[in-house]
């Protein structure tokens, strides 16, 4: 009984407006416009940064890669 919804007193469902496609279009060109888009610099920056990030983690995991390698060619050289 309790997962019964409750309806509206009057026993009518609020039903919703369709929007045409030409006022969807103007409510994304109104959204779009209160995008705090970034600056030519800050996007260069931050692709800088990116890839600066990106290498470090490269050799980062051809470390790790490596390590693990060696002790599991280590483990099998034991097994022989």
């Amino acid at each position: 009984m309790a997962d019964k919804m409750i309806a509206p007193k009057d026993g009518a469902e609020e039903k919703k407006r369709k929007t045409s496609p030409g006022e969807f279009f103007n409510q994304v060109k109104a959204e779009t416009n209160k995008i705090a888009w970034p600056t030519w610099e800050e996007t260069y920056r931050t692709a800088i940064f990116v890839f600066i990030f990106m290498l470090i983690l490269a050799v980062f995991f051809l470390g790790i890669d490596s390590l693990f390698g060696m002790v599991v060619r280590a483990l099998i050289g034991l097994l022989q």
